[in-house]
Parts: structure tokens; sequence; C-alpha cells
């Protein structure tokens, strides 16, 4: 079920000092860089676009891991795409032809997200197992960091896990993710964390990152 791999949200970083913050996680260890994108229509806040996207892609290698929280979507896919995105995720709510949305990120040349708001059970995804590369599970509501985890979400994380097999389909999780719960998190199936204000308010950010791979790869090595 491979490695774990740790995604810091810029969400919660400096937004005055985006591109020296994406090169310090970068160095400190981060595996993808996550970007979310909001719109203050699907959810109540509003972020970045593909401008930004754009701007940040020279400060790294690493994979950026565009979270699309925007409706409608369709119509900004290669936008963010021709930014640089390595990963874009669609919200399973926001989209009304989902198989095709899909099969247009491929076509586009990237990975193809889809994300699970709470309340949304998992056999959303089951009959595009075939469309994604990457699922992911948002563990609070999506609009604002520094959420608490809801619980709940480690159930669909272990039903997740059983409708995705031996199929090389990433499962990660977005919300209130710690090192307290990173663990549990790994047991129940995600493999990619992200992490916003644990690692952004550790006050050194490879020791957050460390951290929190430490605490989840614990269940992996028994």
């Amino acid at each position: 079920m491979g490695k774990i791999k740790i995604a810091p949200s810029i969400l919660s970083a400096d937004f005055a000092r985006l591109g020296e913050e994406t090169r310090a996680i970068d160095q400190a260890g981060a595996d993808y860089i996550h970007i979310d994108v909001m719109d203050g229509h699907f959810v109540p806040n509003i972020t970045i676009g593909p401008g930004v996207v754009k701007a940040l892609r020279p400060h790294t290698r690493k994979v950026l891991d565009v979270h699309l929280m925007i409706d409608p979507v369709d119509s900004y896919l290669e936008a963010f795409a021709e930014a640089g995105s390595d990963i874009i995720t669609v919200h399973a709510e926001a989209g009304y032809h989902l198989d095709r949305t899909l099969q247009v990120i491929r076509s586009l040349g990237r990975r193809a997200g889809l994300a699970l708001n709470p309340a949304t059970p998992p056999e959303a995804v089951m009959y595009l197992l075939d469309r994604v590369d990457l699922i992911l599970v948002m563990s609070v509501n999506p609009g604002f960091g520094g959420q608490k985890f809801i619980p709940a979400q480690l159930d669909k994380l272990r039903r997740l896990r059983a409708l995705i097999g031996d199929r090389p389909i990433e499962l990660q999780v977005d919300g209130g993710v710690t090192p307290d719960n990173a663990g549990a998190i790994a047991a129940a199936g995600a493999r990619v964390l992200v992490a916003g204000s644990a690692i952004f308010s550790s006050g050194d950010y490879a020791l957050g990152i460390a951290a929190l791979r430490a605490a989840a790869e614990v269940v992996l090595t028994g």
C-alpha cells in the first residue's frame, strides 16, 4: 500500500511569502505541495487561482497537488494544467459529469483526483475507480484551515481502501491531521497526509513533517 507521503497545505503558509514558504517546505522534506483553491461559492472562502499556481511552479520540483474547491470546475481545468499542476483534484459534489471531468484532467496530462466531503459516502467513487489516480477524503468541512478532525472519516477511509483494492490509487486525507491522529489515519488506509496548521505552526517545518511521517509510519512497520 506504499509509504507515507506528507503534503503540507500552503493554506496555512504566510501568503505574503508563498514562494519562500514553498521552497522551505520542499527543503524540509515535503513529498507534495498541497494547494487549496477556493472560490467563495462552493466553499465559504476565497484563496488563489491558476496565476498563483504558475508563480509557485518555479519554486519547487515537487508534485503540485492542486485541490479545486470550486463550482463550476470544468472551465478551469486547462488553466490549472497549464499553470503547472501535477495532480488536479475535483469534488464529487461539484461535478455534474464527473466521469467526463476526470477524463479531461487525464487528457491534459495530469493525474486526476476526486475529493469527498465529510457527508459524502465512499460509494460515490464506485464507478469512477478506473478514472482516478487519487481519492481525497475531507476530514473537516472544507473552507478553512485549523479545524478538528472528524473521527467518522476513519471508517470512510477503511471502506475506500477496500474499494480501491490493488488499484494504483493514492488515498489522501485532508483536515485536522496531527501527529496525535496520524497513526489512526494511516491504519485506516490513507497514505498521503495533508497538513497545514500542524506543519506551519510547528516552528520548524522539517520537524513538523518528520513528526507526522513518524507517527503514521509506526503502523506500517508494526
